[in-house]
């Protein structure tokens, strides 16, 4: 199953713990020092949490696949489409290691697929 991931900035993680629980009727999946995320079921969504300052709320977006076989399908695909990727396999990224590629929008807002 793959599901659509949401990052966002917030300013203080507790009180948005707090809210999102409520609001999605869940608790935290994991939770760290200044991050959290959640794994909704229903609508399917990994929603992300960094504790930032600043104006700035979105962090990035991006869609969460089951294998890295799909990270590596979609790269290809990406990539024939003329989109420019950037790649990262293995890497440490909210917790875990992850294989993922980047584009970016025409308004710059960074999308990841991932494992």
């Amino acid at each position: 199953m793959a599901r659509v991931q949401v990052a966002i900035n917030v300013p203080d993680i507790d009180q948005a713990v707090a809210f999102y629980s409520r609001l999605f009727g869940v608790s935290p999946h994991k939770e760290r020092p200044g991050y959290a995320n959640f794994e909704v079921a229903d609508p399917p969504l990994k929603l992300v949490l960094f504790e930032q300052e600043g104006p700035d709320r979105l962090n990035h977006l991006g869609v969460e696949v089951e294998a890295t076989a799909a990270v590596a399908a979609e790269t290809k695909r990406l990539a024939a489409s003329g989109l420019a990727t950037e790649v990262e396999d293995g890497v440490v990224c909210c917790h875990a290691e992850q294989d993922k590629v980047w584009v970016r929008d025409p308004g710059d807002i960074r999308w990841e697929i991932y494992t």
